[in-house]
């Protein structure tokens, strides 16, 4: 496996780890709450830092194993268009507060997109064997 795919999913894998303990305990930094400044119940919180979990996992055997990389880039790319769907939805509109803007919401959903774009990059350019 290319070097640079390696770190990059390893980089994925120590960001999970961040959002996944931010949740847990509640501390609502943007880079690490897409939603931050929405209502929320602490319990969702907890559900969320545990369902990260398996994203941690996932990276860190894509970063082990090359077979596994398309699958969490499928993953990653299914969590991208998800956001994006959040993003547009009447739902999150509803809980947003008069002239509220989605601006950072779309920020951290652009920001999982082009972690999205590189890593497929190095994927589809890595030497084959």
């Amino acid at each position: 496996m290319p070097k640079l795919l390696r770190y990059g999913l390893l980089a994925c894998v120590a960001y999970f780890i961040c959002m996944s303990v931010a949740h847990f305990f509640g501390v609502k930094l943007p880079i690490l709450f897409v939603y931050y400044d929405t209502p929320f119940y602490a319990y969702q919180d907890k559900i969320i830092s545990f369902a990260v979990v398996s994203y941690i996992g996932l990276f860190f055997a894509a970063s082990r194993d090359i077979k596994t990389v398309p699958i969490a880039l499928a993953v990653l790319g299914v969590t991208v268009l998800g956001l994006t769907s959040v993003n547009l939805s009447d739902a999150l509109a509803s809980v947003l507060k008069e002239g509220q803007s989605t601006g950072a919401y779309w920020m951290q959903t652009a920001m999982l997109a082009s972690i999205w774009i590189v890593l497929t990059v190095l994927y589809l350019r890595r030497p084959q064997a």
